[in-house]
């Protein structure tokens, strides 16, 4: 394996534990399991914080380099054999 391969396979790696702690950062929006366990009464005012709205930026973002390293990994898997 080359250089580029591990170095994509500990992006990915560590890409795919920050957007798990990401989305566990994010409270519920009501009508998920959320809300099942309780989780839908604790919901305060319907407009969205700033933190929040970066903490979905910062979401999208990471999401997004997740899922091109997961292409660029297959990509040169896929060159090898």
């Amino acid at each position: 394996m080359t250089v580029l391969t591990y170095a994509l396979l500990i992006v990915l790696l560590l890409t795919s534990a920050g957007l798990i702690m990401l989305v566990l950062l994010h409270k519920g929006k009501g009508g998920g399991l959320s809300s099942m366990f309780g989780g839908g009464m604790s919901s305060m005012a319907s407009g969205s914080s700033v933190a929040e709205k970066n903490l979905t930026r910062i979401t999208i973002a990471v999401g997004v380099i997740w899922f091109a390293c997961v292409v660029a990994y297959g990509l040169l898997l896929r060159s090898m054999v």
